[in-house]
């Protein structure tokens, strides 16, 4: 018993140390998704993180899409489902009732986002730093009691038009899950 007490110690020092260096100490929380098409094929990834003063980014990677720019949003509800429409994910994460658009002078909603511009060979990629979320506790996190989703549309969004910027259908769908 006392060589595998030992070995287990072992162990468990070795995973500590391999997680201490792996984690930034500036990031208060972090978030991943795993971004999928209508038939469950995964096309694409996304971390979100929050540092210690509140600053959340969203970065996102996509594959297998239409070359030209995609609307993103997170919607308010933590599921993809709904026959390959996504509409379990709900409407854009909006807990302050604005309306939609970065440039909307009546908006943004909280999880309005830029497009995402998707190059020739069906790749690409979203780094934005999104001040209206969190993922730690308060009224604007997005790790509440339903969670949240991050969606990528077929087409582009204006960013002014309520509800959803004219971005037209769901195209891809991730579950946001605590790291």
């Amino acid at each position: 018993m006392r060589r595998h007490s030992s070995a287990l110690l072992a162990l468990l020092a070795l995973g500590a140390a391999a997680c201490s260096e792996s984690n930034d100490p500036d990031i208060a929380a972090r978030a991943t998704a795993v971004l999928r098409d209508a038939a469950g094929a995964q096309v694409g990834t996304a971390s979100i993180t929050e540092d210690e003063n509140a600053k959340v980014v969203v970065s996102l990677s996509v594959t297998g899409m239409t070359e030209g720019q995609h609307g993103v949003h997170l919607h308010m509800t933590g599921a993809c489902d709904g026959a390959g429409a996504f509409s379990s994910a709900g409407a854009h994460y909006n807990p302050f009732t604005k309306e939609h658009g970065l440039e909307n002078p009546d908006g943004a909603h909280a999880g309005d986002m830029p497009n995402i511009p998707v190059g020739s060979s069906g790749a690409g990629t979203l780094t934005y730093t999104n001040p209206r979320v969190r993922l730690t506790s308060g009224a604007n996190s997005l790790l509440d009691g339903d969670g949240s989703a991050i969606v990528v549309h077929a087409g582009t969004d204006d960013q002014v038009t309520d509800p959803q910027g004219n971005s037209g259908a769901r195209i891809a769908c991730g579950v946001l899950q605590a790291q």
